[in-house]
């Protein structure tokens, strides 16, 4: 079953293929609207006036009225909207991982272009954003299948903010004929969910009982308190985003497809 692409990003990680620059162009097609959009990620092709890291790229994707993106490192998102062709975006939150230099000073780069009202077109499966230095073209992609996937923690979700670290990666989920495999980055285990196009219903998580680090642990208790009953979830290329409402606030996880 593949469902409605999404967004995430707060969650949101890394295809593999690099886009580099090369001699600018105007770009074809036509300004699109936020229903143009809606649903669709997109992963960058080229991109003139500006050096990407090896081995990285860019991803967008948008969710009604919230657009998504990364490149490489961290995941950020905000609302938009397009006025007289241009990407009009106030600011981006962004997860809070550690990367190397050059993934961090990308990350900057990326969010300060989508912020300074780059020009957008639409034509067919081509998506151009044009900036007054640099050019970015991208072409969309396929959601990834939500069951049989192996999905790998990026992020947690409490208070409306992100929270990214190399520990979140530890927690994994599996969907396959109705149960779910779950590593809560300490325990392991597996529930019973039940699917639609928007939401996953998860029955009771039945889990080894092993004792783990402090950090493992709260891991450990994101996960159980979000997988439990029923969530929203949105997939956007290869990530997925999952919330819920809690106590304080929505609470959610963020995945990558490995």
């Amino acid at each position: 079953m593949i469902p409605r692409t999404a967004l995430s990003l707060l969650a949101l990680a890394a295809l593999a293929l690099a886009a580099c620059g090369s001699d600018g162009g105007s770009s074809s097609g036509s300004a699109p609207t936020s229903d143009d959009l809606d649903g669709q990620a997109f992963t960058s092709t080229e991109v003139t006036g500006y050096d990407l890291v090896a081995d990285t790229e860019i991803e967008i994707g948008f969710m009604a009225d919230t657009v998504g993106a990364r490149a490489g490192c961290n995941s950020m998102s905000g609302g938009y909207s397009i006025t007289d062709g241009t990407l009009e975006i106030a600011a981006m939150a962004s997860t809070m991982m550690a990367c190397d230099d050059g993934l961090m000073a990308q990350d900057t780069w990326l969010s300060e272009f989508l912020t300074a009202g780059p020009e957008i077109s639409l034509d067919g499966e081509t998506l151009t954003l044009t900036g007054a230095d640099a050019t970015v073209t991208l072409a969309a992609v396929q959601p990834t299948a939500l069951e049989g996937t192996t999905w790998v923690g990026t992020g947690t979700v409490a208070n409306e903010a992100i929270t990214s670290s190399l520990v979140v990666s530890q927690a994994t989920m599996t969907i396959t004929d109705g149960q779910a495999q779950i590593n809560t980055g300490c325990n392991t285990g597996s529930a019973s969910v039940e699917i639609t196009d928007t939401t996953m219903t998860f029955g009771p998580m039945a889990l080894t009982k092993k004792a783990c680090e402090a950090d493992l642990s709260e891991l450990e208790a994101s996960v159980v308190q979000v997988l439990d009953g029923e969530v929203t979830y949105e997939i956007n290329g290869d990530m997925l985003s999952i919330r819920k409402a809690g106590a304080d606030g929505e609470i959610g996880l963020e995945f990558t497809a490995q």
